[in-house]
């Protein structure tokens, strides 16, 4: 048992022997609302340390052929475009930079 749980654990039996004990009121209505907290703390912590125990058990370590499969079904799975010819027949060719093409309008900024 780790410290943690005892630690609730004792909290939570200070809590319930204080609810069955003591007076009713609002002292009551404290210990219950702290005992469900602790309770539900200490629920989600024992949840979290048994999904980190099954992770940490079913990993295992990766083979180089297990990686290789993945690579491998990863490539089958790409779909490429194809790539096309910028130099092939009926293709103009890219205009180079430099002087603006002269439209209807001029702006201040045409060269």
């Amino acid at each position: 048992m780790s410290a943690a749980f005892r630690a609730y654990a004792g909290v939570l039996l200070f809590l319930l022997a204080e609810l069955l004990l003591g007076q009713s009121g609002l002292m009551g209505a404290v210990a219950v609302a702290l005992t469900a907290s602790a309770v539900a703390v200490a629920a989600v912590s024992a949840l979290l340390l048994y999904a980190a125990v099954a992770a940490a058990r079913t990993g295992g370590p990766l083979t180089p052929t297990r990686i290789r499969t993945a690579m491998r079904d990863r490539e089958l799975r790409t779909a490429f475009l194809a790539q096309r010819d910028p130099d092939g027949r009926g293709r103009r060719r890219p205009r180079a930079p430099g002087r603006s093409l002269r439209t209807g309008r001029t702006t201040a900024f045409c060269h």
